[in-house]
This record gives structure tokens, sequence and C-alpha cells, in this order.
């Protein structure tokens, strides 16, 4: 280790590793180590030493904290092995090693146990833990013995991300990151920048983009950081998905070298704030359409931005009225051909805040929620930007003044396009299901707690978990949200990893998840709300802020129900190239040729059989899924191809099926966030927590099952034998969830004061 500290610094070194070993330190928490330790008279060394492992942007690494661990134990040996009440003994006595009790001050200890607190590191097992790698002895085992292992069962539904996670929710208690009393929305505005800020000093913004710019080259970790924002304050997840995905996100994925040298670095650390001007007031799900222009000037080597009617107009741009930068999409005309949207950097602001020449931006105001974010309106009025502006790995400009492209169809070009930037739409599935489980684990934990009506005078109150329709009320939601969320991380994982020949099946699936998300959030926050009553009611309890801040989730990123239209063209296609390229004629004329399956090649389960080990076989749930989406798309490839045969326009044939596409789409989706949980489960060793998993993962296909009896009445897959069969079955599982919904809950390490209803 270089600079190895004298023992002036020693009380304070295994604070300092546990500190960064465990979690991230916040800037709270590198104020008050960086005061506990230079109070001690330092040398310039000890100085440097301090400052070097309190810096948020260039933490310490494995080999330093490796050394740090090898110094400390160096500086233990000697020390009897008795037990230590936490970390500020331990530096204390490691001290007095060095120093006699007459020159080693005696409020170090205070100080030092004082900082422990804030830090969160005075429990006895953070010291025990640290003793066992000094090889005093095993730490000892002070958690709880519950019926499964708590840290195991968070790692599990926090997916692969679990550290990153953890670092991020550290993070957040950080009284800075608390939310301001009021509603006026500058204040608010402010308070999110700086968190924003803060996130990226430490290392939060750029971990999406590469090693040469600051970043990781991690999507998955990014993504991560995202959905976690979501459980605190969606503002700070929309501000910070604004800049570092969208804004960052796409100079990253559709630019260059060039590009990526220039301004990458600035914008993961909030040094260059941007924001990402695609929707227009006249175009928001159709961005094929959107009207405006980036003409190429080829005697000056630039492009004229210009929106060419008040509707050209993009609007509700977030980060707009923080932003110097932002990435326009617009039409791209060179030698007056359209080449379709292409995305371009356009300076919003000089260096002191002032709008440039030739553009507009108004500020649009109070909304339903989400206060805290910048959303504005933005024109341009023939703004001229060099030619190098435009993000051109998939479109170009040559000197000579000709359009080149990698990719020659339009469409196609389009598509692909459109399919680098899907990891925003996994994200705001993810954050809409956290949103769901926090306001899940406010409602979940209240019902354990709240107390109502007594069946006699000798008794007391019932609790309102204890009450079936208070059950059936919040055990299905909880379900789906750990359901959903496992498919959506495992999709994150896909798009991240997966072979670039797979991107238009994940396109497919993130529209119907976040489709299916962000709609069964807005449901969940409103019965959490309803089932805690008038407490739920007041601000203070977070249910208004969760349900305005997360509404919006529905339309952001492609309205839901246009989404799951998308995913139907996907399925009748079977993602086919031809319908991308080609339109609904294309897709229209693939159908014609390939429908040959029908429906008597489905094999369907006997629709009387009732007995509880046939309910519960994975063939049996998984069967009645697929029946119903499989039978779903055929019946609508069917009416399609019938309206065609009657020469009606392809455009009015899917104006006649819009709501069955609907219906495909919906089950497809369902039957998939299923699929990927079995496979989840197949991954995990023999225990407990694979066996509550397997248990909630029924419960999940009887829940869609029992959402849609209706449908297997109509079509003859089950009678109303088997159906009420599975309501009782179905009720039985609501008594066996409740008993451990609060530890589900508690797995995602929710801080106390977002999962308990204030008195």
């Amino acid at each position: 280790m270089t600079n190895i500290p004298t023992h002036a610094l020693t009380p304070i070194l295994p604070l300092l590793y546990v500190a960064w070993v465990d979690a991230v330190l916040s800037p709270s928490e590198i104020r008050l180590i960086r005061q506990q330790g230079l109070q001690y008279a330092l040398s310039e060394e000890d100085r440097g030493f301090m400052l070097k492992f309190t810096d948020a942007m260039q933490p310490p690494s494995e080999n330093q904290l490796s050394a740090l661990l090898d110094l400390i134990r160096d500086r233990a040996a000697g020390l009897p092995e008795t037990e230590l009440e936490n970390l500020a003994e331990l530096g204390y006595r490691l001290a007095e090693q060095g120093h006699t009790r007459d020159t080693f001050e005696k409020n170090t200890y205070k100080g030092l146990t004082a900082l422990c607190e804030a830090l969160a590191l005075d429990r006895p097992d953070t010291a025990t833990k640290l003793l066992a790698k000094l090889g005093w002895k095993e730490p000892k085992d002070l958690k709880d013995q519950a019926h499964f292992d708590a840290p195991l069962w968070s790692k599990i539904l926090d997916y692969r991300q679990y550290e990153i996670k953890q670092k991020v929710r550290t993070l957040l208690n950080d009284p800075l990151f608390t939310r301001p009393e009021g509603k006026d929305k500058s204040i608010q505005r402010q308070h999110t920048l700086e968190g924003i800020k803060m996130l990226a000093g430490q290392g939060f913004g750029s971990m999406a983009y590469g090693k040469d710019y600051g970043g990781k080259e991690d999507m998955e970790a990014y993504m991560a950081v995202f959905e976690t924002l979501c459980f605190y304050d969606l503002n700070y997840a929309v501000k910070f998905g604004v800049q570092f995905g969208l804004f960052g996100g796409t100079v990253w994925k559709l630019g260059t070298d060039l590009h990526h040298m220039r301004y990458l670095r600035d914008i993961g650390t909030g040094h260059l704030l941007g924001c990402f001007a695609m929707t227009e007031t006249g175009h928001g799900s159709n961005v094929k359409d959107i009207e405006t222009t980036a003409v190429y000037q080829e005697t000056e080597k630039t492009l004229i931005i210009h929106s060419p009617t008040f509707t050209a107009g993009k609007e509700y741009i977030g980060n707009a009225l923080h932003a110097t930068m932002a990435v326009v999409f617009a039409q791209l005309m060179v030698k007056n051909i359209n080449h379709g949207v292409h995305a371009i950097l356009v300076p919003l602001r000089d260096e002191y805040g002032n709008t440039l020449p030739g553009i507009t931006i108004k500020d649009c105001g109070y909304k339903m929620g989400l206060n805290g974010i910048d959303n504005g309106r933005i024109w341009f009025n023939n703004v001229s930007v060099p030619k190098e502006n435009l993000l051109n790995r998939f479109g170009d400009i040559t000197e000579t003044g000709e359009y080149k492209s990698p990719i020659a169809q339009d469409n196609k070009r389009f598509f692909t396009m459109l399919g680098s930037l899907v990891g925003g739409r996994i994200c705001v599935g993810l954050g809409a299901l956290n949103a769901s489980i926090a306001s899940l684990a406010l409602a979940v934990n209240y019902a354990h707690e709240r107390r109502q009506f007594r069946p006699d005078e000798d008794t007391i109150e019932t609790l309102l978990i204890d009450y079936p329709s208070h059950q059936h009320r919040l055990m299905p939601l909880l379900v789906k949200s750990l359901v959903f969320h496992n498919a959506l991380s495992s999709l994150a994982s896909q798009f991240v990893n997966g072979p670039e020949s797979d991107i238009r099946k994940i396109e497919t699936k993130a529209a119907g998840l976040k489709a299916l998300a962000s709609w069964h959030c807005t449901r969940t926050i409103q019965e959490c709300r309803e089932a805690c009553g008038g407490k739920g009611y007041l601000s203070e309890n977070r249910f208004g802020d969760l349900k305005a801040d997360s509404d919006i989730f529905t339309t952001f990123e492609g309205d839901n129900t246009v989404l799951l239209q998308l995913v139907a063209k996907g399925l009748l296609t079977e993602f086919n190239q031809s319908f991308n390229d080609d339109g609904f004629r294309g897709m229209l004329r693939y159908l014609g040729n390939k429908i040959g399956f029908t429906l008597s090649e489905i094999n369907v389960y006997q629709s009387r059989k009732t007995r509880e080990n046939h309910l519960l076989d994975d063939d049996f749930l998984s069967d009645a899924l697929r029946y119903r989406e499989k039978k779903q798309r055929i019946t609508l490839a069917e009416r399609m191809r019938k309206y065609i045969r009657e020469k009606v326009s392809p455009h009015e044939a899917f104006l006649k099926c819009q709501v069955h596409m609907g219906e495909a789409a919906r089950s497809y989706i369902e039957r998939l966030a299923y699929r990927d949980m079995i496979k989840r489960i197949d991954q995990l060793n023999a225990s407990p927590e694979k066996e509550l998993l397997i248990k909630l993962t029924r419960f999940y296909a009887l829940t869609i099952i029992m959402e849609n009896r209706y449908w297997f009445l109509e079509n003859d897959y089950m009678d109303g034998t088997k159906t009420k069969a599975i309501r009782r079955l179905y009720s039985r599982f609501m008594e066996e969830i409740k008993g451990v919904s609060k530890d589900i809950l508690s797995a995602f390490n929710l801080p106390g004061h977002l999962t308990s209803i204030k008195p």
C-alpha cells in the first residue's frame, strides 16, 4: 500500500475498511469520516491517505482494500481475542497498540462511536465479521433464525445485481436525498438536480458507457441503479434515466468515437446536462412521422434543424430547463431526399445558461406528479449545427455530401435505431414494479399491525391481514409484482448479453412487459392506498407521491395500448422480417402463407379434473396459460385473414381487431412471465427459498386463471366444477402466503421509514 498511514489514523482504519467493503459511502458519510479523521494531528502522508480513501469518484480498488486489511491485521497482532462491542472499540484498542494512555485522546472513542452510529456500522456483527477476516474467530450468528435465509432470499429477488442495488440503497439513506416538503416545483427541481449530480459523483451516471469514458460498460448495472431509485423517489429515477440513459445512452448507442470522446465523460459526471427530444405535440407514439426536419447544407457542411409547425414542437421533454444540449430526432434531408428519422446533437444554451438564438423553450408547468422533473416544450427556428453533430452509427453524410448507411432499407434502419434504445422501456417497467413493491411494503406491514373489530368482548381485535378479503386485495398483487419483476430482470440480462439477432424479440417482449407492469403499478398503488384507509390518504405516508409520480409510466416510453398492438403484430408474424420491412401488407401476406395450424392440434387437459395434485402440476398450469395464448393468437389471425379476403384494407382490418390484439398480447406476456419464473427456479439449488418461490409461482398461474376463468369456461377448457376447485385452492394459498408476506417484502431491504405507516 502506498502512503502507509501512521498510528495517528489507526482508530479509523477498521471503520474505513468495512464502510467500503459492505456498501458505498454517500456524500454526507464522506464528510463525517473526513471530519473525524482530519481532527487528529496528521502528517501530510496521513492527510493524503485520508483524502484518497474517501474519494467517491475513485473508490479504493480490491487490491487497496486487501492491503488495508493486511495493515489492520498487522496492527492487531498481540490484541487479546475477546469479544468487542463494535468497530469503535476495535479502532480504539488498535490505537492503544501504538499510543500510551497519556498521549491518546480519550474523546477518540466517543467520536468513533458517534461516527459508527451515523454510518449504521454500530452493530456487533460488523466487528465480528472483520475479526473473522483477521483470523480471530468465526462471526457469531446474530440474525434471527427464520424458516428461510433472508440474505439469500434478497439475492434471489435482486436477480444478478444484488451488490449494486445494496450500494444504491445505502447511498439513498443519506439525509441529503430526503425529499423537500412543499409543492414548489422550483425547489423540487433543484433538489432532484443536486441528487442526480451526487449520484454521478459516486460513478453511477457513467456505468453503461465505455471504460475509456469513465464507465464500466455495464448496462445491467445502470438498469439496477434506475430501478432501485424508484423505491425512494421516482423524480430521481426519471431524471437519472433522462440524463444518463436517454441523453447519454443515445450518444453512446447511436454516436461514434468522435461523439464518445467529446461528450460521454462530461455527460456521465453530470457536467454536461442534456435532454432527449423525440416526442412532438402532433406525434407521440408515431415517431416515424415526426415533423421536425434536419436539412443538410452542403456548402456550409451544416444541418439546419427546424420545427415547421407548432405541432412539430418537442413536448414533455425532461431536463429541458436544465439542459445545455439536446438529442433531437428529426427527418434527415440530404439533397432533397428524406432518409427518415435520425438523431442530432443540438446545443440549447450557452455557458451562462442563456437560450441560444433560434431556440424556444417553454416550461410545461405543474403536472399531476413528478414536479421535480423540469419538463419543457422546445421549438427550433432554422438552427444551424455542424454536420459532425449527426449521431452517425447507422446513417452518415460523406465529405462529398452523399448519404450512406450500413442498413439500406429505411424501415429496417429506423427499427434498428429504436431497438438500440429499448433499454429505456425495460427500465420503465422495472421502475413501475418497484413503485408497486414500495406501496405493498406499506400496506402489508400496516395490515400485520392494524387491528379492527373483535369477534366477542373477551378477545382482541382482528389483524387486517387475517381477513380473507384483505388477503384477496393484496396477495395477488404481491405475487404478480415478483413474477413481473423477475421477467423484466431476465429480459434486461438478455438485452445486455444476448445476440443482436434477438433484438426484435426483446423489443416485443419489452413493450408488453412495460405495458402490463405499469398498469399493474397503477392498480397496486390504488389498492394499497385503500387498504390503509385514512392513513393511506395522508401525504406523509407516500401513496399520493407514488400514485401521482408513477401514473405517467402508463404512457411514458409508449402508450400501453399502442405497445400491446406492437406485441400482437410481432406475434402474428412470429417476428418475421417482412413485417418490419413491408408493413401491414407484408405481415398479412405472411399470414396467408403460414397459418397452417388448427385448434384441434392443441392438447387440452380434461376439463373436469379437480384433484389438487393436478391443479398444482406445472404441466397443467403452463398448458392452461399456453392454450389461452395460442387460441387467442389463432383466432386473431383467422379474423385478419377473413377481413383481407373480404377486400377490407389492411389498416381497416387492424382497426376492427384492435381489442382482440390487446387480449392476445396480454395472454402472451402473462404466459412468458410464468415461463421465465420457472426458468429462474430451475437455476436454484434445493432450499426453503426455492420451495417458497415454487409456491408463489404456482399462485401466480392460479391468479391468471382466476382472472380469466370466464374465458376458460366460454372456450370449454374448464367446466364450473374445475373453476370452483381452483377458487378453493386459490383462497387457501392466500392464507399461506400472507404469513410470509412481510418476509418476502423485507428482502428488498427498504429502510423502515419507507415501509411503515406513520401513526
